[in-house]
This record gives structure tokens, sequence and C-alpha cells, in this order.
């Protein structure tokens, strides 16, 4: 719990730094882009007045050169000179192949005139014309400088969000697997024991239907222990009669499971219904689907299993007549620690659906509900040929 705060106030801090980061950035681009507009602006007037100081005075000299530099050197700002009855007179700085193509000389005027309003220019016999003109593309750029830098920080983000995401999974898997492990390696002693036990009640001939079930329970141990040594390895699937493996884990389970709770089993052509899976992993998904009913219902309903198969998929549903799952919590109940128990520390569904998605590239989920009258749960399994 501490550890899952402080990564959720470093990644508060990182999200924040990146936020502030971002509005400080737009701030200053947008305080930039303003002023550098204002500066182009002023460089039209002044290309203006030069131009039309050119024209009417018939100047010589430094002065001369010096106006005519002014007019050549701005290169960067395209321009339209038109006269006060809106004819294009001149147009500078933009294609030169269509400088002679009055449709394109329009849309850029039109262009011009939606970005900026025209500079007037006074002529000497009383007429005015105007100079339309846009941004440079410098200053175009540097407008979606700060849209861009944001993408960056976005990208940026998700990647340190993934990576630490993959980081903490990771150490939660080996977490997981070194504490199953240990669990595997403390129940060996208590097992031993257990089948000792066993055999010497055997020899003293004792009840023989409870020394059975005792056996029963004892080869489950050894089954659970088997199961967490082996958590962390990559499983081995084997062909399987899917009807069978699920009858010989609910044969177990009901036995042991209040006489107030029925079982309906619905299999289709269950000799036929085979895939690949690994036996021990896919009991434990009907141990904990069946845990998970007899919570819902208080161990009073009915539990029904049905197997059908359809294409290259074997479809699998759990149904319960429990309290049901709200619409919104269909997905959250597979998340690891999402309990509705006092006790327990809500890894059964999430367990199971690693168990079925991941090893057996399959997929579990909620295929319906509803409140107080129960929930189905749908596995569904490709068959060997589907699977890689």
């Amino acid at each position: 719990m501490i550890v899952n705060i402080f990564q959720n106030k470093g990644k508060l801090i990182i999200l924040s730094l990146a936020v502030l980061i971002a509005i400080g950035s737009l701030w200053y681009t947008k305080k930039l882009v303003s002023k550098l507009a204002a500066e182009e602006r002023q460089k039209v007037r002044i290309w203006a007045e030069a131009n039309l100081e050119l024209q009417e005075t018939p100047l010589t000299g430094s002065v001369s050169l010096y106006l005519f530099k002014i007019i050549s050197e701005n290169k960067t700002i395209p321009r339209i000179l038109v006269d006060g009855n809106g004819k294009i007179i001149t147009s500078v700085n933009l294609d030169p192949k269509y400088e002679n193509d009055q449709k394109y000389l329009k849309e850029q005027l039109a262009l011009m005139k939606a970005q900026n309003e025209p500079i007037e220019i006074e002529l000497s016999d009383n007429q005015v014309n105007y100079i339309y003109y846009r941004e440079s593309i410098l200053l175009t750029y540097l407008f979606y400088y700060p849209f861009l830098q944001l993408f960056i920080i976005i990208l940026f983000l998700s990647v340190v969000f993934f990576a630490l995401r993959v980081s903490q999974n990771a150490e939660q898997n080996r977490l997981w697997v070194g504490m199953s492990k240990e669990t595997a390696h403390q129940l060996g002693t208590p097992i031993s024991s257990l089948l000792a036990w066993v055999e010497l009640l055997k020899s003293r001939d004792g009840d023989s239907n409870l020394i059975r079930e005792v056996g029963k329970d004892v080869t489950r141990l050894e089954k659970i222990t088997e199961r967490f040594s082996r958590i962390g390895s990559k499983p081995v699937l084997v062909e399987a009669n899917i009807g069978l493996v699920i009858k010989n884990a609910v044969d177990y389970l009901k036995i042991r499971t209040s006489s107030r709770v029925n079982y309906v089993q619905a299999f289709d052509d269950v000799e036929e219904i085979m895939a690949p899976v690994n036996i021990e992993l896919f009991e434990w998904v009907i141990e904990n689907l069946w845990k998970n009913a007899l919570d819902a219902m208080n161990n009073l309903g009915i539990i029904t299993l049905s197997v059908k198969q359809s294409g290259q998929s074997v479809f699998i549903d759990f149904t319960d007549t429990g309290k049901g799952i709200a619409k919104s919590k269909h997905k959250t109940v597979f998340k690891p620690g999402f309990t509705t128990k006092v006790r327990g520390w809500g890894l059964g569904l999430s367990l199971t659906k690693r168990i079925i998605e991941t090893y057996h590239n399959g997929r579990i989920y909620v295929r319906n509900s509803e409140i107080g009258r129960g929930t189905t749960f749908r596995i569904i399994l490709r068959k060997s040929n589907q699977v890689k």
C-alpha cells in the first residue's frame, strides 16, 4: 500500500511538471509569436514606404541604395499589393510558378485578408493602395511549435507511465512467484506427515470411507502444492476432454459443499469436446469460480455448468443464482484486490483470468448478470490447431 502511494505521488509529480512545462511553453510561444507578428507587420510597412519613396522621389547615392536594400532583403513575408478598387497590382514572396495565375493570387489574397488587417499606403494623387500579407513560414512553424512540444511531452509521459507500470507488474509478479514457491515449500512437511497418518489409519482397519475421503483431501493438498510450485513457469497444455476435466473437479467440490447447493450439468456431446489445457490449472479455474459462486449465493442456490463447441472454439458457461454483479463492475471483478468479502485478498478471479487468457490463450468475461438473480461467467477456449 505504501509503495503504491509513493508510486501514485511520483506519477502525479511527473504529470504536474509536464502540465506546467506545457502551459509555460504555450504562454511563452504565444507571447513570442505576438511580438514577431507585430515586427513582421512593421517590416511590411517599412517595405511599403521604402518602395513608395523610391517610386515617387528620384533619390541617388547611399539613400537610394539603402531603400533598395530594404525592399530586396524582405524575402520571407508573402505580400500582395492591391489598388483602391481591390485589383491586384503585384505580389511578392509567393510561389513563382503561379505569379501570373489570377485564381491562385485571389486565393492567397483571401487567406491574407482572413489573417491580417491590410496596411494602407497613401499615394501622392490622393489614391490609396492596400498591402495584404500573411505570416512568414518561420512564424507559422513557431505558432505550431508548442503543439508539437505538447505532443512530445504526452508521448514521453506515456512511455514513462508504461515503463513504471511494466516495472510495477514485474515486481509484483516476482513477489507472487516467490510467495507461491515458499508456500509450496512450507506445505510439503505437513502433507508428508498427513500421508503417513493416512497409511497408519489404513493399517489399523479404520473406517474405509473416512480414510478414502481423507486420502482425497491429502491428494488435493498435494495438487495445490504442485500448482503453487509451478507459478512463474510456462504450463504444458495437453489435449483433454473438457467435460471430463470439469466433472472430476466438480465431483470433488460437491462432496465438500452444502447440501443446499444444487448442481446442474449441461454438456453438449461431452465425449467429443476436446481442447488443449493444463488440467491442474484448469481445475483451479473451476474451483475459483465454484467458490466465487458459493460466496455469491451464501451457500444456497443452483450452480449450472454448460459446455458446447462451435467452429474452432469451446464455450463454457458457469452460472450461479447469487446476488449478481453490477454492470459497472463486470471488468473490475477481475482486477487484483477486488473483493466483496470481509476476509480475502481478491485474487481468485484475477488468477482465473490470468490462467485462461495468458496460459490458455482463451478468454473469460461476465456474459450476463442481474442484481439479485445471478451471474454467468463465460470461458472461451480455442482448439489445438488455434493454440500457438
